[in-house]
């Protein structure tokens, strides 16, 4: 199938790659030349079966409603966003077509949410909890959107809001930690991505597992699927 990847910077780059890899035609789109989804017009996206989206917190809210306005299927990356997912949600049942997000798009996350949902337990228990997270100093957002996540994931399993703590250094790809302490003893919970790739699969299955699809779907949701 054909996919149009928005974005061309390390982690959008990677995602086109992986594409080809699985067989699929694509044509990527860089920011700038796609201001405001001014770009996603019917006869670009034509043949294109799905859009993904790695671009920027300022510039992904006018690529979806481009997607909508073309009737495009969507995988946004993309993060800084989730304060309009309301409206987000409405654009996509009103456009009839499928949206899939998420902060993060590697199994191993994935995993590790699960594990910190459980492991939340411990601040009932005299935990005190923290979250820190560490990425390159290219990134846009801070928190990030993992770390915003596994904020979220933590009060809603137990109640109490953890405080995040954000880094930005060098060439970092994305480093989270999930630290609970107690007068006894310490939790610590760490995933440390060595590399894009993960994200960039994860991205492209999700994709492919979107065609077809109508709704608005979050990745944890449908990952363990793929």
């Amino acid at each position: 199938m054909k996919i149009a990847v928005l974005g061309l910077g390390k982690t959008g780059s990677l995602v086109a790659e992986v594409a080809r890899q699985r067989g699929h035609e694509v044509e990527g789109l860089d920011v700038l030349d796609n201001p405001n989804g001014s770009a996603l017009t019917p006869e670009r996206l034509q043949d294109t079966a799905v859009v993904i989206d790695f671009t920027a917190p300022d510039a992904v809210l006018g690529n979806i409603e481009g997607c909508a306005r073309c009737g495009k299927n969507m995988v946004v990356g993309t993060t800084g966003w989730y304060g309009e997912i309301p409206c987000v949600q409405k654009l996509v049942h009103d456009a009839g077509i499928g949206l899939l997000y998420a902060a993060n798009f590697s199994v191993g996350v994935n995993l590790f949410f699960e594990i910190a949902k459980t492991a939340s337990a411990a601040l009932r228990h005299d935990y005190a909890g923290q979250i820190f997270e560490r990425h390159h100093i290219h990134k846009k957002d801070a928190p990030s959107g993992t770390a915003v996540t596994l904020q979220r994931i933590v009060r809603d399993a137990a109640g109490k809001e953890l405080e995040i703590t954000s880094f930005r250094e060098g060439d970092v790809v994305g480093l989270h930690e999930l630290l609970f302490d107690s007068v006894g003893d310490r939790i610590y919970l760490c995933h440390d991505a060595k590399s894009r790739r993960g994200f960039a699969e994860g991205a492209v299955r999700a994709a492919e597992w979107l065609v077809g699809r109508k709704g608005f779907y979050d990745f944890k949701d449908v990952w363990r699927e793929l």
